[in-house]
């Protein structure tokens, strides 16, 4: 049975379509800035969506109503996908035009968007409040950690070496091939 409740028109179809929403906000990411910075943020989301998987199998703990999914549900991959991709765009956006009082409001308009979004798994009885809040905190750490690294190490040695921008193109192209192909594998054993 699937829930019939839904908020501003936004229902469980278009929560289990958002990992393909995430799929291709990337990939235009990639095609509008077609650098080594947005192959980055992808391979990181790609790697924060299997550290999720991880998560998940290690903790094993069960959602709130079993019926709608049983597959275990902290922490939530959804918010974890969501927050990393939020604080990624509100990182990169602080660093391209500072912070002002337009930066300051449009980071604030979509951390609220990713906000709402995250809370929807909980509206939507497929999750607690604590699996969307610790989905949330490592999604947003990670998302940081992933940012800072490129600006602190690898964008050095992506210049400097031909071998590591050569190992950052193929590992990427492989985690976003992979993390396809699970997508539309799992969508297949959904219906």
């Amino acid at each position: 049975m699937q829930p019939s409740h839904t908020i501003f028109g936004f229902g469980l179809l278009h929560l289990i379509q958002s990992k393909w929403l995430i799929a291709a906000a990337f990939g235009s990411i990639i095609i509008w800035r077609h650098d080594a910075e947005a192959v980055w943020a992808v391979m990181g989301s790609v790697i924060n969506a299997m550290l999720c998987l991880a998560l998940k199998q290690l903790l094993n703990q069960e959602r709130p109503n079993s019926i709608l999914r049983s597959d275990p549900g902290m922490p939530s991959s959804h918010a974890q996908s969501i927050t990393y991709t939020t604080m990624f765009i509100v990182l990169s956006i602080v660093e391209w035009y500072g912070i002002n009082a337009l930066t300051t409001t449009l980071n604030g308009l979509l951390i609220l968007l990713g906000s709402y979004f995250t809370w929807l798994r909980v509206s939507q009885n497929l999750h607690t409040v604590s699996q969307v809040v610790v989905g949330a905190i490592i999604g947003s750490s990670f998302s940081f950690l992933w940012f800072w690294s490129w600006k602190a190490y690898v964008l050095n040695l992506f210049v400097s070496f031909l071998w590591v921008r050569l190992l950052i193109i193929v590992a990427a192209t492989a985690f976003l091939l992979n993390h396809l192909y699970y997508s539309y594998r799992s969508l297949m054993e959904e219906r």
